[in-house]
């Protein structure tokens, strides 16, 4: 797999980013093949950054209705990713500086 394939994308809710800030935690979705290994080595190539941990865990898809029909979310993994103290991962962008 690619480092484009195993990184999906980033998981932005208000505890993810609360974590980033004081502990250097980034969360992302990432491909459920995927292993520790896998994930670290992606990260580090694609955003340039030491990772010191990863962990991971599978949330699992809650059951959806629509009228008298029910169906089922997809599950998918969750890495979290702690980086050295000094290095950051910009998810943003240039563009939360622009306001």
């Amino acid at each position: 797999m690619t480092p484009q394939q195993i990184i999906v994308r980033p998981v932005v809710t208000e505890k993810s980013t609360d974590v980033q800030g004081r502990h250097n935690h980034y969360v992302f979705e990432v491909a459920k093949a995927a292993n520790k290994i896998e994930i670290r080595k992606a990260v580090e190539l694609v955003f340039g950054v030491r990772v010191r941990d990863v962990r991971t865990m599978v949330v699992r898809g809650d059951l959806r209705r629509v009228g008298k029909f029910t169906g089922k979310q997809r599950s998918w993994k969750k890495a979290i990713v702690t980086v050295h103290p000094g290095d950051s991962i910009d998810l943003y962008g240039d563009q939360a500086d622009k306001g």
